[in-house]
Order: structure tokens, then C-alpha cells, then sequence
């Protein structure tokens, strides 16, 4: 666990001091700002609630894609520099590397999250706010931000150079969030199948207006385990080479 710490510690502080990161971060908050004065507060008189519930829609666009280029970075960056060989090779095992970089990852993209918690206080000020719906909210930006990172991290293990890593990154979150029109189009009981498999639609509106299922975050915790542990069978074809 130690170990897993000191990579993550690394990681974290690696993306904090990096261009890519201060870019990143710049960007996502800015784009953040702009979107939820236009969806939120300018489309005439609304309640609360709704400005909160467009406010996290919004905010699940922007993590998602700001978790694609914070993760292409983790692993693949190791394949272009040329140490991935000194890091395969470290008295380290593949899973704590993979867990280590996901919680770097995945603590910097917490932090820009919350960074936007000025957001709510804004409609505090000029009209009630369920702190519960808030807490929700958050919960399921966090979790969903947490899948889209794990796919990240497989996408950056597949691949030998970032770009190509944010090509595969992207490609598996729209494929997992189109999930939803294919649960539309298909007969029973592909329909349901399709229907649960959706990134987005499902799951994460329950949190957008408020609401914690555990089915939820159950399946955005499965969907974490199944991508870390592709990564890491990755990792391990890359060590017998």
C-alpha cells in the first residue's frame, strides 16, 4: 500500500507542476463557468433544483472529457519517455502501479471538481438550496469522474504515445455512452442489458436530481474494478515481453 501511495503522491504532484495540467484544469473551469451561465441561469425563471440538476449535467460532459487527457498521460507517457522498462522492473507489482497512477489521476481530478463547489453557492445566494441534492450531485460527478478515469487508464496502457491513448480513451467513453440509444433501438432483454451498461443516461441522472442508488455506484465501482484490472493484465503482458 505504501508503495502504491508513493506513485500516486508522485503522480499527483508530477500533474500539478505539468503545463498539461494547469491546461487542463484552465480549460475545464473556464468552459464550466461559461456553460452553466448559458444552460443554467439564463433560460428564464427556474427553480433551484433545476439550475442544480443542469449544473451537474453540465459538469458530467466537462469531467469526462477532462479525465481523458489527464489520464493518457499516466502510462503512456512511460512508453514514449522510455521508462516503462525501469518501471516494469521495479520490486513494485503491476496492480499497485495501476492503482497507484488511477489514484494520482483521479485525486487531481477530485480537486478540479471541487474547485467548481462555488457554482452552487452562487444559486445559495439567490434562492434555497438542498445541500442533499448538492451532496448527491457531487457524489455521482465523483464516481462517474472515477469510471472515466479507470477507462482512461486502460486506454493509456494500450497505447505507446498519448495521443493515440486519448483516441482510445474516447473512443470507449462514447462507445459506453451510446449504450443508452442501443438499449432504445434493441428488443428485449438486450434492451435492459444495453440500457445498464449506459455510462451516463441510467445512472447518473438519479444523482443529477438529487438522488443516491446504491445500483448506481455500484456499477461505476464495477466499472472501475473491470477497467483497473484490464490495465493491469496489460501491464502484465508488457513484463513478459
Amino acid at each position: 500500500m505504501s508503495s502504491t501511495w508513493l506513485i500516486a503522491r508522485r503522480e499527483l504532484s508530477a500533474t500539478l507542476r505539468s503545463p498539461l495540467g494547469f491546461v487542463v484544469a484552465a480549460l475545464v473551469l473556464a468552459l464550466d463557468g461559461l456553460l452553466f451561465n448559458l444552460w443554467a441561469l439564463t433560460e428564464g425563471d427556474k427553480l433551484s433544483a433545476e439550475v442544480l440538476y443542469q449544473f451537474f449535467f453540465v459538469l458530467s460532459g466537462t469531467t469526462m472529457v477532462a479525465s481523458v487527457f489527464i489520464s493518457m498521460r499516466l502510462l503512456a507517457e512511460e512508453q514514449q519517455t522510455g521508462t516503462a522498462a525501469l518501471l516494469l522492473t521495479s520490486p513494485v507489482r503491476d496492480f499497485q502501479v495501476v492503482m497507484g497512477k488511477f489514484l494520482g489521476g483521479f485525486l487531481f481530478l477530485a480537486l478540479l471538481t471541487l474547485v467548481t463547489l462555488y457554482m452552487p453557492l452562487m444559486v445559495w445566494i439567490v434562492g434555497k438550496v438542498s445541500w442533499g441534492h448538492v451532496f448527491a450531485g457531487y457524489l455521482g460527478l465523483l464516481l462517474l469522474g472515477a469510471a472515466s478515469m479507470a477507462i482512461g487508464l486502460f486506454g493509456s496502457a494500450v497505447a505507446r504515445n498519448q495521443i493515440v491513448a486519448a483516441f482510445v480513451s474516447g473512443a470507449l467513453l462514447v462507445a459506453l455512452i451510446l449504450m443508452w440509444k442501443l438499449g432504445q433501438e434493441a428488443d428485449r432483454p438486450l434492451s435492459g442489458i444495453f440500457a445498464y451498461m449506459a455510462l451516463h443516461n441510467l445512472h447518473y441522472r438519479s444523482f443529477m436530481s438529487g438522488r443516491i442508488h446504491l445500483r448506481d455506484a455500484v456499477y461505476y465501482l464495477s466499472v472501475c474494478a473491470f477497467f483497473l484490472a484490464a490495465a493491469t493484465r496489460m501491464l502484465e503482458s508488457r513484463r513478459w515481453r
